[in-house]
């Protein structure tokens, strides 16, 4: 195999259930000059089984098993071991579409100078077995990403819809170790500071799956790993409006997962107690959330999954 233009890192972690649609994914790109370095983190399901099996019958991908230090440590370990110009992160519960790969090595090429890139992502149900199953997208940033951008409402969204050009990875110095939570923001947010710069490639590449499971808990950590990455580059006065921003992100990420209505409404007025201005700063989207929330309560689950997913 001639060397490959771009390494795809995925960390894998107890997921056995998604695994093989993930790495089918990754496999289909239309884009075929990369490798798959898939890090298991110390599974204790079926995951390394099926990353084994998987390699038997396929070249491209190189299995790596680690005891469990965690996600950041993880997507670390896969990308010191590539070798590619570019490095593409995956979740390893998240599908791309067939372009992914093509859509962004053409914009790197274009524009050699760049950072790293994103697009937009559908947010899919659990179950789903393609991007187009989502019914809900995320937009692009209308310019270049800034850190009030991805400390906000961060138009990448995760980092499977991340990719960063291995030079500015190195010198980054890579995600956080001691961060489980908003460890994506913080690496691009750092990226910023440092003055690299992010492009978007608008087209709806990733699917980033939802479940309602776990997500009350997940939500929580989620909000205190975001205060104190924000606390690393804003002063105390200026977080009330980015806070509120993040609010309504959360509420919209209950929603759209179908988890429990009163948890999105508490998110709401949290937002709105916070910094009402900076909440309805985008009218459509802070109006339909609190139109959302308001409503959701007097829905039954699956209904709101049809309205809001």
């Amino acid at each position: 195999m001639s060397k490959p233009e771009v390494c795809v890192v995925m960390p894998v972690y107890n997921a056995a259930a998604t695994l093989d649609a993930t790495i089918a994914s990754v496999l289909d790109q239309s884009f075929g000059a990369f490798e798959l370095i898939a890090v298991d983190d110390g599974s204790r399901d079926e995951s390394l089984a099926r990353l084994t099996a998987q390699a038997a019958r396929d070249p491209r991908i190189r299995v790596v098993s680690q005891k469990n230090f965690g996600v950041s440590a993880t997507r670390n370990r896969g990308a010191e071991l590539s070798e590619a110009p570019l490095i593409a992160f995956i979740d390893a519960d998240d599908i791309w579409r067939r372009e992914k790969l093509e859509r962004h090595v053409t914009l790197h090429r274009e524009e050699p100078d760049i950072a790293a890139s994103y697009a937009r992502i559908a947010f899919i149900p659990e179950e789903a077995k393609s991007v187009d199953e989502g019914k809900t997208v995320s937009s692009l940033c209308p310019r270049s990403p800034r850190l009030i951008d991805v400390l906000g409402e961060n138009p990448i969204c995760t980092t499977s819809n991340l990719v960063v050009r291995r030079d500015w990875f190195v010198r980054s110095g890579g995600f956080d170790r001691a961060l489980s939570f908003a460890e994506d923001q913080d690496f691009v947010a750092r990226l910023i500071v440092m003055g690299g710069r992010i492009e978007g490639v608008n087209a709806v590449l990733t699917g980033y799956r939802l479940s309602p499971g776990g997500l009350s808990m997940d939500l929580g950590a989620m909000h205190a790993g975001w205060r104190s990455v924000a606390q690393r580059y804003l002063e105390e006065r200026e977080l009330a409006p980015l806070e509120a921003v993040y609010y309504r992100y959360l509420a919209r990420r209950v929603l759209r997962a179908g988890g429990p209505p009163l948890q999105a409404l508490r998110y709401v007025f949290a937002g709105l107690r916070s910094d009402p201005a900076a909440f309805l700063s985008d009218r459509r989207r802070g109006l339909s959330t609190l139109a959302a929330a308001l409503t959701a309560p007097l829905l039954p689950m699956r209904l709101r999954l049809r309205l809001f997913a």
